[in-house]
């Protein structure tokens, strides 16, 4: 099945575009690492931080949308402000959504079939995040273990907008790197 799966994997990776916001990814991550025993070696270390990603109010429509939440204070500008607020708000779950993309500018591991995100642990959402603010994702390797089928990874991810004291999303992403 591994097998069978790592060949779709690669055939598929070929085709997946720029970022999940159609930003143009730089050209190395802060950080590659040549193997997972490398990566293992970072455990307590800051990875780096990712490029900015600018939020726009059509991503939150877009998110609004798909997933069903349609609440005034993320999709209407006008009643927002009607409401004494500046500008509407990206939804947390948007925001914790952007984490595989994003982490993707901050370290690469050669050799890999694929990374899958088994879990997120501990997440919060600090402060609201207004359209129109600039993020960045700093990444942390909290721990990895060895397991059947490769590394499994927690990843402390913070995720700051340019103009705030307090971070709009803290999370411990659980990520199984499976070796090619």
């Amino acid at each position: 099945m591994w097998a069978l799966g790592r060949s779709l994997v690669r055939r598929r990776a070929a085709q997946v575009p720029a970022g999940a916001l159609g930003r143009e990814r730089r050209r190395e991550p802060s950080r590659v690492f040549s193997d997972v025993r490398e990566f293992s070696a970072a455990v307590g270390e800051h990875l780096g931080w990712s490029e900015p990603v600018l939020i726009e109010q059509r991503h939150i429509d877009q998110y609004a949308e798909f997933c069903g939440d349609r609440q005034w204070v993320h999709v209407d500008p006008e009643l927002t402000r009607a409401n004494g607020l500046d500008r509407t708000i990206a939804h947390g779950f948007m925001v914790l959504a952007l984490l595989n993309d994003v982490i993707e500018d901050v370290y690469r591991i050669d050799g890999l079939a694929v990374g899958l995100t088994c879990g997120v642990e501990r997440v919060r959402f600090p402060a609201s995040l207004p359209v129109g603010s600039r993020v960045r994702a700093g990444v942390e390797l909290l721990s990895t273990t060895d397991s059947a089928h490769g590394c499994q990874a927690v990843l402390h991810v913070v995720v700051r907008a340019d103009d705030m004291d307090r971070p709009v999303c803290v999370a411990d992403l659980v990520i199984l790197h499976v070796p090619a």
